[in-house]
Order: structure tokens, then sequence, then C-alpha cells
């Protein structure tokens, strides 16, 4: 990821060969293509993140309720993968998504397997469809808006932007329910 950040950085993403970033990354070509299926692909690392999420839920109380569930789930992704040290990082490969629009088409993507994997994560749980569908969806979006957020502080805890998020997300859906 870091190589292909880094070249995407110094030449833009269609500047950007897979055959620079398998050198830049010590790599022969081939090898490059046994972990990634294209170049946008080393900016996404989808079905680990998944699977951190199915690990997450999982591993959440049997009498967690399903929205406690998802959020643990959200924070063991974030204690796995937004931690300080690749904060920078993160910031940097965010700001070349922003700016590509094919990377900002995979990431969309990416978000859509990651809500199938809540929703199938829920309902291995027993969570009615509907209901992890719609969890599902604020869970995404309460994930975004951490992210986004976390990403923007001063090297504050991914766990404590997540909580405060998830309150602020709780109100506005408390707010609407009753209108």
């Amino acid at each position: 990821m870091a190589s292909a950040l880094e070249l995407f950085e110094e030449r833009g993403y269609d500047g950007t060969t897979v055959q620079a970033i398998a050198e830049r990354a010590e790599l022969t070509k081939s090898a490059f293509f046994r972990y990634f299926a294209d170049k946008r692909e080393a900016l996404f690392d989808g079905e680990s993140m998944a699977a951190t999420l199915v690990e997450g839920i999982a591993s959440a109380p049997e009498d967690a309720g399903a929205w406690d569930a998802l959020r643990l789930g959200l924070r063991h992704v974030g204690d796995r993968f937004m931690t300080g040290e690749r904060h920078g990082l993160l910031a940097r490969r965010a700001a070349v998504i922003a700016r590509t629009p094919e990377l900002g088409e995979r990431e969309a993507l990416k978000k859509l397997g990651l809500i199938q994997t809540m929703v199938a994560a829920l309902g291995d749980r027993g969570v009615a469809d509907l209901d992890a569908r719609v969890l599902s969806e604020f869970g995404a979006l309460l994930f975004e808006i951490a992210y986004t957020r976390w990403l923007s502080s001063a090297g504050q805890d991914f766990a404590d932007v997540l909580a405060d998020a998830d309150g602020e997300v709780r109100a506005v859906a408390a707010r609407w329910a009753r209108d």
C-alpha cells in the first residue's frame, strides 16, 4: 500500500503502472498479482477488513443487542486498522482516493461489500433480515463519520471518535423516529 500510495502521489493514478508499484515494493509483477487483482486494490484491504468486522461482531457477548454487536465489530476494525501509526498513511490514502474517481468508485464498492458483510454477520447472530439491513446501513454511516473525523483529528483514539459519533447518530435517529 505504501509503495502504491507514494507513486499515486508522485505520478498520479493514471501515470502509475503495476510494474512501477511492484518495483517500488521490491516485488515481481507476478508477486504483485498474487496479492492484488489490479493497481486499485493496492490501496484496499477489503477482505481483511471484512474478516475483522465479522470477527468483532461474532465475538460480541451473546446477550449483546444487534446494534451493540455491530458497534463492537466496527470498534474491532478500528483497533486493527485505525492506529496512531497508520494515521498519516490513511490520511494520505484518503486524499489520493478523493482526487481519483476510479479509486472513489472502488471505495464505494468496498463499502457496499462491508454492508453486506455486516448484514450476514448480524444474520448469523439471529437478527432478522430487515433489521440487519437497516442496522448495517446505519453502521456504515457511523463508520464513515467516525473514520472521516478520525482522519482529521490530531491523534485522537479511533474508539473515542467512534463512541462520540455513535451518540450523535443515535440522537439523530431518535429525533427522526419521533417525526
